[in-house]
Formats: structure tokens, sequence, C-alpha cells
């Protein structure tokens, strides 16, 4: 019965590519590189040679021409078996020649032993069919000429000369045999070239792979060093950069973890405490609490439950740091204020709030900016007196941002404490006997900057904080 598990047969590839992905890069690169300049040289070869062979054949033909007309002009006639023959034609020592009738046979006869190929072309020329022709004898390996040969009064002739092309035929096998070596010998230094500027072309390359092999392994986020300032250069230096935008991350991941041990210490320190004092005073012969103490006992409980809750909370909220950025919407930012303003009322007592909010769009996550305006808001009523009031603007600069400013009636905020307000866990002295985890600003400053804007922190000018979110977007 079969498993359901495909069948993987040992010693074959399970894929069709597996094959091609055993050619690696810098093998790649050198048979790409000799590759090249072999077709470089095979075409430069081929030219070479072929343009030697056609001017070897042209020289014959010329000097097979020039003798042509050196006996055709010769004044010296020989009357031999009814022909007047030039004396020149037989001092043509060194090539074959005859004259022919247009049936091929020779008007010298026993003359010459030597005879020239005869073919259709001699004959049809000495027949007048043709004015003249030239071709290659491929039986005896000879460049063959025929002219028409004119007798006062006789036949009409043609004069037939034939050149051995033995010694052009040694001279091109030569120059083939030098094409072959030269190129040869570019192809292997192209290939060992091709080697070498692979190997030094690839080593950033490498080292990218060990940097990845041991970041997988032991976690080390070392940047890799760089050299030079190529394309190659640029890729480690982006490398460089994830590593160090992981490294950042995870040192962010590290101190929330450490942070929020530390915070959550003491409340479960408490709790821990009270909830045993609760369970020791309902053992058997163990002395009862008083109501009130119970009371008090159940009412720290339900506080440090509460503020339990929030910190975890605004921990995970601010754990949301290092997601990818969610798919972000038209958002009203007028109309995200007003639900955090409806939100901080119902919260804020007999707090006044004083309210200027102008129209600005901008795109974005409206969940996220409502819980930064609400926890602005938060922390204004929380530094605020009873009667207090909090100012609440937003408004654009007219640079392509806008501002929302929250601003308390409280204390305001020592001039040492400012820029420290956003971090994680910071609570000034005034703050550290109010109810909070220091979380709530961090909060803030980590929506700003999702959505590409700042923070700031400063004195009103009536008295009190003053604290700023800066967005970019367009008026509504």
């Amino acid at each position: 019965m079969s498993s359901g598990v495909p069948t993987v047969v040992v010693g074959q590839d399970p894929t069709p590519e597996a094959g091609r992905r055993r050619l690696s890069l810098g093998f790649r690169v050198t048979m790409l590189a000799a590759v090249c300049v072999a077709g470089a040289v095979a075409l430069a070869s081929f030219g070479a040679y072929f343009t030697v062979r056609d001017n070897l054949y042209s020289q014959i033909d010329e000097s097979l021409n020039a003798r042509v007309s050196t006996v055709l002009n010769d004044r010296d006639v020989i009357r031999t078996g009814g022909a007047e023959i030039p004396g020149y034609i037989f001092k043509l020592a060194d090539v074959q020649f005859d004259i022919i009738y247009s049936n091929g046979e020779s008007a010298l006869r026993d003359q010459i032993t030597d005879r020239p190929p005869i073919g259709p072309q001699e004959r049809q020329v000495a027949a007048r069919t043709t004015g003249q022709s030239i071709r290659t004898d491929g039986r005896t390996d000879s460049r063959v000429l025929a002219v028409p040969y004119e007798v006062t009064g006789g036949t009409p002739l043609a004069l037939v000369i034939a050149q051995p092309l033995e010694g052009t035929k040694r001279t091109l096998n030569e120059l083939s045999v030098v094409l072959l070596l030269i190129g040869g010998a570019g192809i292997i230094v192209a290939a060992l070239a091709g080697t070498v500027v692979a190997r030094g072309g690839l080593r950033p390359v490498e080292r990218l792979t060990q940097a990845t092999e041991r970041v997988a392994k032991t976690g080390d986020l070392t940047p890799i060093p760089i050299s030079g300032d190529d394309e190659l250069a640029r890729l480690t230096h982006s490398f460089n950069t994830m590593l160090g935008t992981v490294a950042e991350s995870q040192e962010r991941q590290r101190q929330l973890v450490a942070d929020a041990g530390h915070e959550l210490r003491t409340p479960l320190t408490s709790l821990r405490t009270n909830l045993e004092l609760l369970l020791a005073a309902n053992r058997a012969g163990a002395p009862k609490l008083a109501d009130s103490d119970r009371v008090d006992i159940e009412a720290d409980i339900g506080a440090q439950l509460d503020e339990l809750t929030q910190l975890i909370g605004d921990l995970v909220e601010l754990a949301r740091a290092d997601e990818p950025r969610a798919q972000f919407e038209r958002v009203e930012l007028a109309e995200v204020v007003e639900r955090a303003l409806d939100r901080a009322r119902r919260r804020a007592g007999e707090i006044e709030f004083d309210v200027d909010l102008r129209p600005w769009v901008l795109s974005g996550d409206s969940s996220s900016l409502e819980r930064a305006v609400l926890n602005l808001l938060d922390n204004a009523v929380k530094f605020s007196p009873v009667d207090g009031h909090v100012r609440l603007r937003l408004y654009p600069l007219g640079d392509g941002t806008a501002v929302v400013e929250v601003a308390d009636s409280g204390p305001g905020i020592a001039e040492e404490d400012l820029p420290k307000v956003f971090d994680r866990f910071y609570r000034s002295s005034e703050a550290r006997t109010l109810p909070g985890s220091g979380l709530g600003l961090a909060i803030v400053k980590q929506a700003a900057e999702r959505h590409g804007g700042t923070v700031y922190a400063g004195q009103a000018p009536g008295g009190g904080a003053l604290l700023t979110i800066r967005l970019p977007g367009v008026p509504g």
C-alpha cells in the first residue's frame, strides 16, 4: 500500500534543477569569460584565415594573368604543327601550360609533357562560348586560367596555364596552426583571468555567506569589514545596516524585558504579600483581621491588579514597535482626537478642557493615534489640580505638518527631565507618587515615529507641561 509519502531514489536528484545548482557562480563566470574569448578568437581567426587565403589566391590569379599577358604580347613566333606559338611560351617552366582546341586536344602535341588539367570550362573558352575562365582544380590541387588564343587564319584556340597550390596550401595550413595555438592560449589565459576575477569579485559574497551562516549558528551580529566602493561594497554596507537594525531591535527587546521585569517586581511582590496575609488570616487558630484592614488589603489588591493590567497592556503596545508596519488608511486626525477626548473626559472628574481642532488628514493607524492622544490627555489630567483645565489644540504649521498640543495646569516639567519624559519607564520625582507605569509617553513617541512624526516636551506659556505630537499630512 502506498503511504502517501513521495519516494526518492537514492543517487538521483529529486528535482531536475539539482544538476544546474551544482555549477558555482565562480565557475560560471570563468566559463563565460572563456566562451566569450573563444568566440572572439574564433571570429578573428576565421576572418584572418579567409582574408589571407583570398589574398594569396588573388596573388596567384594576378601572376597567372601577368604571364598570360606576356605570352599574348610576345612577337617571337615559332611555327610548329601548323600553329604559330610565341617563343616565350617555352620559358614557362615553372607552370603547366597548353594550347588546346575546342575538343580539348593539345595544339602543341608532343612538345609538352606536363599538361594542365583540361575541363569543360577550358574547352568552352577555346570554342568561344565564354571569354575567360579561372578555377581551382580539386583533382590536381592547382589554379587553372584559360584565355582565348588567336592564330592568324587558324582555328580558335585557348591558352591554359595552371599554377600548383601546394605552397599556398602549406602556408595556409601553417597559418591555421598558428591561429589555433594563439586562440587556445588566449582561451586559457581568459579562463585563468576569469577565475582570478571571479574569486576576487565573489570574495565579498563569500564573506556575506559566511556572515549569514555565522548569524544563523551563533546569533553574532558583528558587522563585516567593507573594502572598496563598488556594488559589492554597497551590498556589504546594506547587509551591515541590516545587521545593525537587527542588533538594535534585539537590544530594545532585551531592554524592554529587563525594564518590564523591574517594573513588575514591585506590584507582584505587594500582591504576594497581601495574598499571603489574607491566606494566613483564614487559617485555623490564626488571629483574625479587622474588617477595616481586610477592606484596605482588598482595595490594595484591586489597585495592584489594575496597575498590572495597565502595565501589561502598555508592554504589549510597545512590543508592536518591531512589527511590520500595518496597512495604513486615510485618517481624519480631528475625529481621532475627538474620540480620545471623549474617553478622557469620562475619567477626568472636574477637569475642564479647552479645545480647538482644525481639519487634518494623514495616512495612518487610527487606533494607534487615538491611544497616543489619549495618553497625552490622561497625563495632563493626572498632573492638573482638581479644578484645573487642560488645553488641547490641533492646527497646521504650513510646512506639510500639523501638531497636536496638550497643555496641563500642573507644576510643569523640570528642565533636567525634559529630554527623558518620552523614555520607557522614566518617571520624574513628582510622578513617582502617582499611579502609572511610566510607559504612556513612550507609547506616544512610538506612535508618532511610526507615522513619520516627532514628539516634543516643553513648558506651557501659562505654566504646566506642554507635550506636542507633530505629524505629516494635508489639510482636511
